[in-house]
């Protein structure tokens, strides 16, 4: 097999010591693993022709940056083209970007359909004028743990680059200190879909740049979980260009409500995840055709807003002490509620609760009167209180039922509802008097 064969499937060469130098393929995953393999070694990779996933880790390559890579020959492009393999991942390695770019471009002869590169270090600059024009059949790129030289002033790369990276669907760059996007960057990837940027350094004036207009012009899924985001109407003026966002993630950044915001979200919005925000209100405006919102891991006392087309929603590990009025999603079928500071479950929000497919409010400090435990226990019967019930619904009050499961509380209609008892047999016995008289 030749050299270019060898560092296109692994760029994975030479060991280190006191780990075995091999490939161990598992046949019922389909994934074959090489651990710092060598030109002493590379017998074993064979095991890897069966492999729908290689993995290559740890290694040194940059001793081969000075070696000649000519074109392939006949028999490797055949070779290449036979192999099953539709996802690469580059681990723990150092690679030389001029080495990269000299061989990226063989991936055109295989089926590789998503290359992932983690915990790796990028070395230098590559000259990527051999990948002109050059189209692979990867569809999804990610950047994991990764270092690398700024994106700024590396648009020339990009640029190179564009036959593939128009084509691209998916894009991760995560935990990698991202600071930002330039614009013309972001215009290349004119077919992606899906860009996760979590865990990076990201604040609210690099959105705006990142996002202009011409940039990810089909993006439909947005992460930015864990930056260092913190004004609401920022990220929303950041990506209202995006118009045809459906999911945007800004979990796990310190969102801070903005003295006035009339920005608005993209129309296209419909899943929104606010998720560890530190969130003491709800903010607004929010996108107004949303279907799923979580704001679970925050610290919200009430949640007092309409949403007309919301279907999902996810309120656990907040402060509220009431049940969100389900009037205002009327077309809401999911709604979490554990871990909150709820006492019961109002008997005119048993019924609208029974309506939909999933509710949990496990874990609240329930009061197991006639309409703490009454209604817990008309809601189970209808089949749609989840996870949870009934090993999580304990009582916190009265004293007498302090400690109790919410189901063993017994429930008595007739001392429970004397009004809507006793009401109606008034009435029965005023028409049999009517009837006597």
């Amino acid at each position: 097999m030749s050299v270019a064969v060898l560092l296109l499937l692994g760029l994975g060469l030479l060991g280190a010591e006191g780990r075995r130098n091999r490939c161990y393929f598992n046949r019922t995953q389909e994934r074959c693993v090489c651990y710092n393999l060598s030109e002493e070694t590379v017998g074993s990779i064979i095991q890897c022709l069966a492999a729908t996933v290689v993995e290559f880790r740890g290694g040194e390559v940059q001793k081969y940056i000075a070696f000649p890579i000519r074109d392939l020959d006949s028999s490797a492009i055949e070779t290449l083209g036979s192999l099953i393999i539709q996802k690469v991942i580059i681990a723990d390695v150092l690679v030389p970007e001029i080495l990269l770019a000299r061989v990226l471009r063989f991936f055109s002869y295989t089926h590789v359909k998503e290359l992932v590169f983690d915990s790796c270090v990028f070395q230098g600059a590559g000259d990527w004028h051999e990948m002109d024009g050059q189209s692979l059949p990867i569809l999804s790129l990610s950047f994991n743990n990764v270092t690398s030289a700024p994106l700024m002033g590396n648009e020339q790369a990009f640029s190179s680059l564009s036959t593939w990276l128009e084509t691209l669907q998916e894009l991760a760059v995560t935990s990698s200190h991202v600071t930002s996007l330039p614009c013309a960057i972001g215009k290349v990837f004119r077919a992606l879909h899906t860009l996760d940027l979590a865990q990076n350094s990201l604040g609210d004036g690099s959105l705006t740049p990142a996002f202009c207009q011409g940039a990810f012009p089909q993006l439909q899924v947005l992460s930015l979980q864990h930056n260092n985001l913190t004004s609401y109407h920022s990220v929303c003026e950041g990506v209202q260009l995006l118009q045809g966002l459906q999911d945007l993630n800004l979990s796990q950044n310190k969102l801070m409500a903005d003295p006035s915001s009339s920005c608005q979200w993209p129309a296209s919005l419909r899943i929104f995840n606010l998720s560890h925000t530190g969130l003491e209100e709800v903010l607004t405006p929010l996108p107004p055709n949303l279907e799923v919102l979580d704001m679970s891991h925050n610290n919200l006392r009430a949640m007092d807003i309409s949403l007309s087309s919301l279907k999902k929603l996810f309120l656990s590990e907040n402060l509220l002490q009431a049940v969100p009025s389900i009037r205002n999603y009327p077309v809401l079928d999911t709604l979490h509620l554990d871990n909150n500071s709820i006492t019961e479950l109002p008997w005119d929000e048993v019924t609208l609760l029974g309506r939909l497919q999933d509710v949990t409010a496990a874990n609240n400090p329930y009061s197991c009167s006639c309409s703490g435990a009454g209604g817990l226990q008309a809601l189970a019967a209808t089949g749609h209180l989840g996870q949870g019930w009934p090993q999580d619904y304990t009582c916190q009050s009265p004293p007498g039922y302090q400690g109790w499961r919410v189901v063993a509380v017994p429930v008595s209609v007739l001392w429970c509802h004397r009004a809507a008892v006793v009401a109606p047999l008034c009435v029965a016995l005023a028409l049999l008097g009517l009837a006597g008289a």
